[in-house]
């Protein structure tokens, strides 16, 4: 704790910081850290409720009908004292997680049907209660579905059902989360904290970027702590230097280049995320408004990499040679424009 506090001071008196959020997903920002270690620090933050937390506060102030016409609303709980607590529904997410539920009972059912013939069979059945219970918590436990059903097992037979009431209870609450910040309503309103709790996709992506998909952080191939931190750091740098790129060539990317425009069409900040019509019409062309062609960033990346630094020689003086770079094609000009950077043209 005491190290956690130092880099919060750190951090305020470098960046000249009146008030730290710390934005993170309900793994990372618990009741015990908040309590432990970043309330005594002095920083606020938003972060969202665990199932069970949601399920507690279903049978109190969380009521269906608060999503009867809006999808955000405030609720308080002495649970959280001194914390705001915004209840969101998306209907896509809750369809989706219905759409989930079912494949996962389905499936389970199934291989749960294997077992209960296999107690059947005339040859050979399974039988025991410990052999018939390590086969069906092997498949109960795989998908986590143990709570939907309902299990009757003894020494020669084995059945199963759907537990009704749990899987309706769960359902209930399906497509709905519960945003917790310390971030008093004339700070930070209910739209903008549920909107900061989302961008931690931002986060999310960039990990992924580090990890495996254009910066390959991992393998290490050292084992000195400071060429360690020297590796790492050097993979923060590239992944910013990336992250400029991609922001500043997105009109000839398959990127949304217009986020106000994107916001604009999107009726709250629990909807899930729209393009803009730009952006639509830039997909569906495959080119942009300046008729270039549109790409991903590593295929416009290989593009750049086609420009050419030329030595040549004059046939009557070989010795006097110079340099000059290739004309750039229409898309690498335009590229090279957007970073700012105006290559040598040959005349």
């Amino acid at each position: 704790m005491a190290y956690f506090s130092t880099a919060a001071y750190k951090l305020k008196r470098r960046f000249h910081l009146e008030r730290v959020v710390l934005v993170g997903d309900r793994g990372m920002i618990t009741t015990a850290r908040i309590r432990e270690t970043i309330k005594p620090a002095g920083l606020d933050w938003i972060s969202c409720l665990r199932a069970g937390q949601i399920q507690d506060l279903a049978e109190g102030p969380l009521q269906m009908s608060l999503f009867d016409e809006r999808d955000i609303a405030a609720i308080t709980s002495p649970d959280y004292p001194g914390e705001r607590l915004i209840a969101c529904r998306n209907a896509a997410l809750a369809t989706e997680r219905r759409r989930k539920r079912e494949a996962l009972l389905a499936a389970t059912e199934t291989e749960l049907a294997r077992i209960r013939d296999a107690t059947r069979r005339k040859r050979a059945p399974l039988h025991g209660e410990a052999a018939i219970g390590l086969a069906v918590g092997a498949v109960i436990n795989q998908r986590k579905m143990a709570k939907h059903f309902d299990l009757t097992i003894t020494a020669s037979r084995f059945d199963f059902q759907r537990n009704a009431a749990s899987i309706a209870r769960e359902a209930a609450l399906d497509g709905i989360y519960v945003i917790r910040t310390s971030v008093s309503a004339d700070v930070m309103s209910e739209t903008e904290a549920v909107s900061a709790y989302k961008d931690l996709s931002r986060v999310e992506r960039a990990f992924r970027t580090l990890k495996s998909v254009d910066l390959a952080i991992r393998p290490v191939h050292h084992w000195l702590s400071p060429r360690v931190r020297a590796h790492v750091f050097l993979c923060m740098m590239a992944y910013y230097v990336e992250w400029h790129l991609r922001d500043a060539l997105k009109p000839l990317l398959f990127q949304d280049h217009d986020r106000p425009g994107a916001e604009a069409e999107r009726s709250s900040p629990v909807a899930p995320a729209s393009t803009s019509p730009a952006a639509d019409r830039k997909r569906g062309r495959r080119r942009n408004d300046q008729n270039l062609p549109i790409s991903s960033f590593t295929d416009l990346m290989a593009h750049l990499a086609t420009q050419t630094l030329n030595t040549a020689a004059l046939p009557k003086a070989p010795n006097a040679t110079f340099t000059t770079l290739a004309n750039p094609t229409p898309l690498q000009a335009a590229a090279f424009d957007l970073i700012g950077i105006a290559p040598m043209r040959v005349q």
